[in-house]
């Protein structure tokens, strides 16, 4: 048996953790620079806030809803992902974090749990210990129990926000109510083809034949269909080593001079410099991106890219940032306002076998200057040491006007209480 846990308007519902008195009432979530809608509260919905809606559109609808609005706190809701995380994997022996607000939790050789009970003990734990409001689905397959989990959330008052699909009549009746465009793991494109074909729920979808769906839609297909069907098929992802790391931005307005534009390549450098080492990984290769802002058809447009081969692995910041500097002097044009660069490190390896040259190697003292930038960081917090070439003042350069407190990780953000 498959639990889905996922969290309800994750974002939202981390803002009013520490808001009570926003419970009930419309909240929404900005992406990065206060740009479009990323995540709304039940509410938000009702008032007719679609995902996505660009802020600056919505700012009338805002006004005459009473709609609160928050910047992107990352480091609030990554926190209180863990702290859920941590709960969740209390309940189960095997936990797969899917995302920062979902968890598959299997569980072998239970038959004698009552399954429905056990999710209402899971999403009581997770609610009373902080505050965030959980579904949960349960089935025999992974993707039943995301269908299981649709069920709950969609229909909270008569499920608890807990639905397990535990026989054949729940499991047609379920996919009978699902659209095929909703099953996850089909795209748009393949639910065009299917709708085209007749096929309009998850139900139907399992019908059609292996032939059809490997033709159609590759073996990843084939095994959704089958997993539908009540086979397990998709098993628990292990956590692995990432194939590439990328840390991209957009910036908070348009860049025109080079020094600009190489401070915030620099950073991202270094940001994944330290994802690198986090993960006892080296990169062989870097890319570094530039683009204009498309949206503003009055401004020439280019983007450009470029790759570089490293003369040897690495993950130190000073050598990425120089190596991702070299990059961004090959594409970088004068005349043109830049809203967004990126840097993407690939080729990775792992850090204990890298292959010592004879004359181009990393600076070993690198690794332990690194190390202890790490740690005074960790201990410090806010990544306090940074290089040279980077902004001291500001970690990320964001538009963030409706930003609140880190309430669980800035010891100045804390909540004072004052008895009298």
């Amino acid at each position: 048996m498959f639990a889905l846990a996922d969290c309800n308007n994750f974002y939202a519902s981390c803002e009013r953790v520490f808001r009570p008195d926003l419970n009930g009432k419309p909240v929404v979530v900005l992406s990065n620079n206060d740009g479009c809608v990323i995540a709304r509260s039940n509410e938000a919905k009702a008032v007719g806030v679609p995902m996505g809606a660009p802020a600056f559109k919505f700012q009338k609808i805002f006004e005459q809803n009473k709609v609160s609005v928050f910047s992107s706190n990352y480091a609030l809701y990554g926190d209180m992902s863990n702290r859920v995380m941590t709960i969740l994997s209390s309940f189960s022996p095997e936990t797969e974090i899917y995302s920062i607000d979902e968890a598959f939790l299997r569980f072998d050789g239970c038959d004698y749990i009552d399954f429905n009970d056990y999710g209402v003990k899971i999403r009581n734990t997770v609610y009373k210990s902080t505050g965030i409001p959980v579904s949960i689905g349960f089935a025999d397959t992974k993707s039943l129990a995301k269908v299981a989990n649709k069920i709950a959330k969609k229909f909270p008052d008569k499920t608890n926000n807990v639905y397990v699909i535990d026989s054949e009549e729940k499991r047609v009746k379920a996919l009978k109510w699902l659209k095929v465009e909703d099953v996850w793991g089909i795209g748009r494109k393949h639910a065009k083809r299917l709708n085209s074909s007749g096929v309009i729920n998850a139900y139907q979808f399992t019908q059609l034949s292996d032939e059809w769906v490997r033709k159609h839609m590759s073996v990843v297909g084939l095994r959704l269909k089958h997993d539908l069907q009540g086979i397990p098929t998709v098993e628990l992802e292990q956590v692995k080593t990432k194939k590439n790391i990328a840390t991209t931005r957009s910036f908070e307005k348009n860049y025109y001079e080079f020094d600009q534009v190489k401070e915030r390549v620099s950073s991202f450098a270094v940001s994944c410099a330290g994802k690198l080492r986090r993960q006892k990984s080296n990169c062989n290769a870097i890319i570094v991106f530039l683009n204009t802002n498309y949206h503003d058809k009055n401004q020439p447009q280019y983007n450009n890219s470029r790759l570089i081969k490293l003369p040897y692995p690495t993950n130190s910041d000073i050598e990425l940032s120089k190596f991702a500097t070299q990059a961004l002097q090959h594409i970088f044009k004068k005349g043109y306002y830049y809203k967004k660069a990126g840097v993407i490190v690939i080729d990775i390896t792992p850090e204990n076998q890298t292959q010592i040259k004879l004359f181009d190697n990393s600076n070993p003292k690198h690794k332990v200057l690194m190390q202890t930038v790490d740690d005074l960081n960790h201990s410090i917090g806010n990544k306090k040491i940074k290089l040279g070439s980077q902004d001291v003042g500001r970690t990320w350069k964001m538009r963030q006007e409706k930003l609140s407190p880190r309430y669980t990780t800035c010891l100045k953000e804390v909540f004072t209480v004052k008895a009298e």
